[in-house]
């Protein structure tokens, strides 16, 4: 076959196989000017051979390309793609399957339909429940939200499909002020402003602090106030690990009428480890849940779950409809009921591959070893002086902050960000700061490759070693480790 056919596929595994099995850096090379040199080379007028334009890509994009998927990235709670993930994903590009209705491709959609069935039997939640495959957490809580908003109006008698927002009446969105950053933007695009938000305050951990709920959701002159409402919580705070206390919340929920959703994109998964799902005990009681497949599942990027409670809530809020999108009684599941795509990729061919790769004891001891290796860390650090793990290690994340006694606020957080830059200057690590609670943190994230007892005891010398050199820099040579 001529390689401007499918033999440019073999091109292209062959590089991303030599990609994945030797190690690469972690970090990009390369400043934006270069990289826009290389990719910035004119429109042609004739199209050039694949396999050169392939090799071109690989030259351009390499010096910018991040190690995310390599041991020792910490940076941010991404997973590492899996091969079996990966290669799924190759299939799906190369069938052209577009998972828009059941008659595009029966395929995908028995695939998601099978897929869906067993992550919600993996998580525990209610298995009448809808799952809509999307691209991640971010538009999964945008589908969660949707269903919720149309939901919560219909209760008071507010037909937006028929009426529009302009005249529906003013819904309270009850969110932590830890709240993560795309539930502010799934909320943005949904139509709400400030005038809807009602923040909550939190704990040193970032969990909602249930009596300032209670009191912000207030009563009526009933004992109940009925208007719409809607609660975001969260499993898993990005910074902390942190859970939201979701019976106390739920019971909240129920009295007021609010409909509740939570955000779980990484920490949902513990509900599938019988160690760790105590953390998300009444989680199920939620009536929407976003979560995402590249973290713990470790699936390549664009796979996530938007899963709602009640599948009527879901379809008014999501169905797309017209003459031409044919469909019977006799079809499988039909993928517009459950996302705002209508021509995409069809998600249920990874997420079946990955499910099965791992299975379920595979899944609990990807997650139960993240766990492990994160309290491994934590545990090897909060005796060395001078370094503070800022949380509760109760999931795969810690937040560590650098300083001695005396030093002051903006003191410690210079130190924190020269620690992250020495560990980052070793290019055995790829790790960044946060602002959290009013300090600069250290977040290291455990959930990726090669994330073992052995590589956190190597990570938390190397902690140390950074700590000591900083301080006998700033002291001239008298280190107090």
């Amino acid at each position: 076959m001529a390689k401007d056919g499918f033999d440019v596929a073999g091109l292209a595994a062959a590089i991303a196989a030599d990609y994945r099995q030797n190690p690469q850096r972690l970090h990009s090379l390369a400043g934006v000017e270069e990289l826009r040199a290389g990719f910035d080379i004119g429109l042609p007028d004739i199209g050039r051979p694949s396999d050169q334009v392939i090799d071109h890509l690989v030259r351009a994009a390499g010096p910018g390309l991040v190690g995310n998927t390599q041991p020792g990235f910490h940076g941010w709670v991404m997973g590492s793609s899996h091969p079996a993930g990966v290669a799924a994903d190759w299939l799906t590009s190369a069938w052209g399957q577009n998972a828009a209705i059941y008659h595009t491709s029966p395929a995908a959609a028995v695939a998601e339909e099978i897929s869906a069935k067993w992550l919600l039997d993996l998580l525990d939640l209610p298995r009448t429940a809808a799952v809509g495959f999307t691209s991640g957490a971010t538009m999964a809580g945008f589908i969660g939200l949707a269903a919720a908003r149309g939901e919560v109006l219909r209760r008071v008698g507010c037909d937006i499909a028929r009426e529009g927002l302009q005249g529906a009446p003013l819904i309270k969105v009850f969110i932590s002020d830890e709240s993560h950053a795309s539930n502010f933007a799934a909320l943005r695009y949904l139509g709400f402003g400030e005038s809807n938000l009602v923040r909550i305050p939190t704990n040193a951990q970032g969990m909602m602090d249930v009596a300032a709920l209670t009191e912000a959701l207030g009563s009526g002159s009933n004992g109940i106030d009925r208007a719409p409402k809607i609660i975001i919580c969260q499993a898993g705070h990005i910074n902390s690990g942190a859970f939201d206390r979701f019976d106390a919340i739920a019971d909240l929920a129920g009295r007021s009428g609010a409909w509740l959703h939570i955000d779980g994109a990484f920490g949902l998964w513990a509900r599938a480890a019988p160690d760790l799902k105590m953390l998300a005990a009444g989680a199920e009681r939620a009536d929407s849940w976003g979560v995402d497949g590249h973290k713990w599942l470790q699936m390549p990027y664009e796979n996530g779950f938007a899963i709602v409670s009640d599948p009527v809530a879901l379809r008014r809020a999501m169905d797309i409809a017209a003459g031409y999108l044919t469909h019977s009684a006799d079809d499988g599941r039909n993928p517009t009921h459950f996302g705002p795509e209508l021509s995409r990729r069809a998600r249920g061919f990874a997420v079946w591959t990955m499910l099965q790769t791992l299975g379920r004891h595979g899944i609990i001891e990807v997650i139960d070893n993240h766990c492990r290796a994160a309290k491994r860390l934590a545990g090897r650090l909060v005796d060395v002086p001078g370094v503070r793990v800022e949380n509760d290690v109760v999931l795969n994340q810690l937040a560590l902050t650098f300083g001695t006694e005396n030093d002051e606020s903006a003191q410690r957080d210079r130190a924190t960000q020269a620690v992250c830059d020495r560990l980052n200057g070793t290019t055995n690590y790829f790790l960044r700061t946060a602002a959290w609670n009013a300090r600069t943190i250290l977040r290291v994230s455990v959930i990726g490759a090669g994330a073992t007892i052995m590589a956190m005891d190597k990570l938390a010398d190397d902690i140390r070693d950074a700590w000591c050199s900083f301080l006998a820099e700033r002291h001239q040579g008298a280190s107090c480790c």
